[in-house]
């Protein structure tokens, strides 16, 4: 990539964001136009790219551009690529990498989700009519682009990811899909272990408001998910089965699409271990990728046209599988993985080669906490945490030793010798017991330095309800997936807690918890540690 290239698309990307946030864009509660023209005008500003009408599922108008390769005369047609826009972004959030697949001979069409900033519609969250869209966008590509039928991709980062994957289920022709920091299933995402990600689904309900019209559906699903309405958690989680692309599983292995797939070992809206499920289930040609940071941010730099390995990867993967190029992406390892650690890439032949050894840290003895108080664990904060540790390696920490007993249960290893290599998704099993007959744990696994000072390797939520006060019953937890080197002379550390600020808790006043070890069935948090 020349740095003249680079320098151009980050000042596309700049120029356009700095007109977005001067007023280009009309509020997000401004009416979308009725017409629909079939095509567009190029600006002065922005040679090459037309903004254009596209009318969607039901009439709606969605705002797009439209890039084409240069020298596009007629007398041939290139493979085209559509991107939905991500949640809450405006329609030229893509324009740099869109720019950079033009010029390597690829039609691109970018649009507006429908709801959000100036195309029509309400926010349907991944609904039946954003499935339906993304299939009228190619309509209209191969109606008025020189893009060829046969050579049809999607690709997108969060939502557009989502909606890409979903599209590949519902449309035949799409052979090729990249889904970035996206989500195979929602309620694992947001709902994982049955408690509310509290942050994350606040956080997206909040941007929709300020940026988007979220359907009357949508409205009232977050209003019953952040509340706790639990006569409604099972219209709830089917509201969320038909946004997830798992749900038609059989669909996009019937269509044979070749997907890749990236995400970020800390997303704190969709967590790795459900991409990489969805990753094994998938049949045909597929590519798994998973490096350090938080949501998007793996992808981030490559949006303003900066040097990016997601987006060159990217642009591999449809360059071999629209355009039959023999660059080699199809003879590496499909999982590639980043080390939070050493930062350096490991390759696998499938996702459960990554965490085959399994070794086991006995969670022995019965312990009681008291739950509605912090102990001072916790996953750090959505978004900003993780990259934290992405760039400074500084992920959230807590003083082991000086964690509240009476708030905290804690395990520990014994010191290591050598490194020790997590990589993949570590398990608790254990007994549990309540004094109420709801509540929620939090768990979570420390490098453990030799002062003590514990560095979070992983974590996760787990809630139960309508259990008997005082009846033991078992729980099986997986925290999420990651890849972390745990240095000589430290040791790892289990932590159970009942409240964190990125889940919402449901541990009534005065509520305990105790852990037992039963000799028939023994407590343990299982973790998946590799040889050099």
């Amino acid at each position: 990539m020349s740095l003249r290239g680079t320098t151009a698309g980050a000042a596309t990307a700049a120029v356009l964001l700095a007109g977005t946030a001067a007023g280009v864009a009309p509020t997000a509660r401004a009416a979308a136009p009725a017409q629909a023209p079939a095509t567009g005008t190029a600006t002065d500003a922005l040679p090459g790219v037309q903004f254009v009408d596209i009318t969607g599922d039901g009439g709606v108008v969605l705002k797009a551009n439209v890039f084409t390769p240069a020298g596009a005369d007629g007398s041939r047609t290139y493979p085209v690529i559509v991107l939905p826009t991500s949640w809450a972004m405006p329609q030229i959030e893509y324009v740099a990498q869109a720019r950079k697949l033009a010029d390597s001979g690829y039609v691109v069409v970018s649009y507006n989700s429908r709801g959000f900033w100036q195309s029509g519609g309400h926010i349907e969250v991944a609904g039946p009519p954003d499935i339906a869209d993304a299939s009228r966008v190619i309509d209209w590509a191969l109606a008025h682009t020189p893009a060829d039928p046969a050579k049809v991709g999607m690709a997108g980062v969060s939502y557009g990811a989502g909606i890409s994957l979903l599209a590949a289920g519902h449309d035949k022709r799409i052979k090729a899909v990249v889904a970035l920091s996206g989500w195979a299933d929602l309620i694992d995402s947001i709902y994982s272990g049955r408690t509310q990600h509290q942050q994350a689904a606040g956080l997206l309900s909040g941007a929709g408001y300020l940026t988007g019209r979220p359907s009357a559906e949508l409205q009232q699903t977050m209003k019953d998910f952040l509340g706790s309405n639990l006569a409604k958690e099972q219209d709830m989680i089917e509201w969320g089965r038909k946004r997830s692309p798992v749900t038609y599983l059989d669909r996009i292995n019937e269509n044979g699409s070749a997907v890749m797939l990236g995400n970020a070992w800390g997303d704190t809206i969709f967590p790795p271990n459900q991409y990489a499920g969805f990753y094994e289930k998938l049949t045909g040609p597929k590519r798994l990728e998973l490096r350090p940071g938080d949501h998007a941010t793996s992808e981030a730099t490559g949006l303003l046209g900066l040097p990016n390995d997601v987006w060159t990867n990217a642009r591999r993967w449809f360059d071999h599988h629209l355009n039959g190029a023999a660059n080699g992406i199809d003879g590496e390892q499909p999982v590639q993985l980043k080390s939070r650690s050493t930062g350096a890439y490991e390759g696998y032949p499938d996702w459960k080669s990554v965490g085959a050894t399994q070794r086991k840290i006995a969670m022995g003895g019965a312990k009681t906490i008291r739950a509605n108080v912090d102990s001072g664990a916790n996953g750090g904060t959505v978004l900003l945490s993780n990259a934290l540790d992405q760039f400074l390696k500084l992920p959230p920490m807590a003083s082991v030793p000086l964690l509240p007993r009476a708030y905290a249960s804690v395990w520990q290893s014994e010191r290591y010798a050598e490194t020790q290599r997590v990589r993949g998704t570590a398990k608790i099993h254990t007994t549990l017991s309540s004094t109420k007959e709801s509540g929620t744990l939090v768990a979570y696994l420390y490098d453990v330095g030799p002062l003590g000072l514990g560095k979070l390797v992983s974590n996760a939520p787990y809630t139960f309800h309508d259990r008997t006060p005082g009846k033991p019953f078992a729980v099986d937890l997986e925290l999420f997936s990651t890849a972390y080197d745990v240095p000589a002379g430290h040791r790892l550390a289990l932590v159970i807690d009942t409240v964190d600020p990125l889940y919402i808790e449901h541990n009534p006043t005065g509520a305990q918890l105790t852990f037992s070890s039963p000799e028939s069935d023994p407590s343990y948090v299982s973790v998946p540690l590799r040889d050099k």
